[in-house]
């Protein structure tokens, strides 16, 4: 039977009621709408005010019953969608993510999959910690983000990853500098070399800031074991790649102290040892 135009404002009057009640009793203790069958226009569109006035938690209300009332239909997935959005824009993290991932469930093959993949990336960068934390949050997002990046090169979805993949990357550097500091401190030399080094060997870690501080600090842990060569060859590296860096002032305030100097020996050679440990 066809709604007549009074019955759709008694529909709406009694949804912005419900939705009321609902943000007046806040937070995860809000009643949802209670399942009343009503036009799928009507209910996106409300849903859509909703988002427009930042009302995110009863924009989602809104479009969960689009999705539960109109499943699988366009509607439901444009509502799904908005749902990723509206959950980001409240800070639910964890909830936009798993609509994300329905999304990709349902509709693998929509050009708007693109948007999910890099929503539910941008999720788990959002929630990344600071370094004296533990980055398994860092590590989900480098590999969203690399997802997004291999699906869809050229997109400006993957433009903007490429962009949190070095901030991501700088993250996890910036960790192994924090555990390399730290078993620097507690005078266990060994493993701070494994820190530092795992900084200047891997490729997307040679990329980051950090990479100036690792050879210094080799230089430091180098010369503190004796090993003035290992000391040199890593001041030579630091002084070759970065000539202004105050650490390669400091490296070489520290080697000529000991009376070595960074190497000069042939660039061949020296190209060739930056060759196996910054590429280009």
């Amino acid at each position: 039977m066809p709604i007549s135009l009074r019955s759709s404002s008694v529909l709406a009057l009694v949804a912005v009621s419900t939705l009321t009640l609902a943000a007046c009793n806040g937070g995860a203790n809000r009643p949802r709408l209670a399942y009343e069958e009503r036009p799928v226009e009507l209910l996106y569109n409300t849903g859509y005010e909703r988002l427009q006035r930042s009302r995110w938690a009863d924009a989602v209300d809104y479009f969960q019953e689009v999705e539960r009332q109109h499943p699988y239909s366009e509607w439901s997935r444009r509502a799904i969608l908005m749902q990723i959005y509206a959950y980001y824009q409240n800070g639910n993290y964890e909830e936009s993510i798993a609509a994300a991932d329905r999304f990709i469930q349902l509709f693998p093959g929509s050009p708007s999959a693109a948007y999910a993949f890099y929503m539910r990336a941008t999720c788990h960068f959002e929630q990344i910690v600071d370094v004296g934390r533990d980055q398994g949050r860092a590590e989900q997002a480098l590999a969203a983000l690399r997802d997004v990046a291999r699906r869809y090169p050229g997109s400006s979805y993957a433009t903007d990853a490429v962009v949190k993949i070095d901030l991501v990357n700088d993250q996890l550097a910036g960790k192994e500098m924090s555990i390399g500091r730290y078993y620097q401190r507690a005078n266990q030399p060994l493993a701070a070399i494994g820190r530092y080094r795992a900084v200047v060997d891997n490729e997307a870690f040679q990329r980051t800031s950090h990479t100036p501080e690792a050879l210094y600090r080799l230089v430091e842990v180098y010369l503190g074991l004796g090993l003035k060569d290992e000391a040199t060859r890593n001041g030579a590296v630091l002084g070759y790649n970065y000539p202004g860096s105050p650490w390669y002032s400091e490296a070489y305030a520290l080697l000529t102290e000991e009376g070595v100097r960074p190497e000069t020996e042939p660039t061949a050679r020296r190209e060739s040892w930056l060759q196996r440990i910054i590429p280009g």
